[in-house]
């Protein structure tokens, strides 16, 4: 990957990079001789992007597997703790599916 300076790119041009990242050669940005930024082709792009999200997934499996007591609370333990009964529920839910109805 060529490395240009912000001077050299900036005296290139625009379209320079753009055909440059089109043929599938990234061009990497310095500033001071510090990379700073990097023009790639946009199959690299989605590539990076696809990766990103498969890393986030596998983060939040892991994070899943790693916090999980196995203990699972089933619907009416569940209605229970907020102070309910299945039937005050489904008669709630029926009066709002009337008022929506109405």
């Amino acid at each position: 990957m060529a490395v240009l300076t912000i001077t050299e790119a900036a005296s290139a041009g625009i379209s320079t990079l753009v055909r440059r990242a089109e043929a599938g050669e990234g061009v990497t940005l310095s500033r001071h001789g510090r990379l700073v930024a990097e023009v790639v082709p946009e199959h690299e792009i989605e590539a990076l992007r696809r990766d990103r999200e498969t890393l986030r997934e596998a983060a939040l499996v892991m994070a899943r597997l790693a916090t999980d007591s196995g203990a699972r609370t089933d619907l009416d333990e569940a209605i229970e703790q907020f102070g309910l009964t299945r039937a005050e529920l489904e008669a709630e839910l029926a009066l709002d599916i009337t008022a929506r109805q109405a």
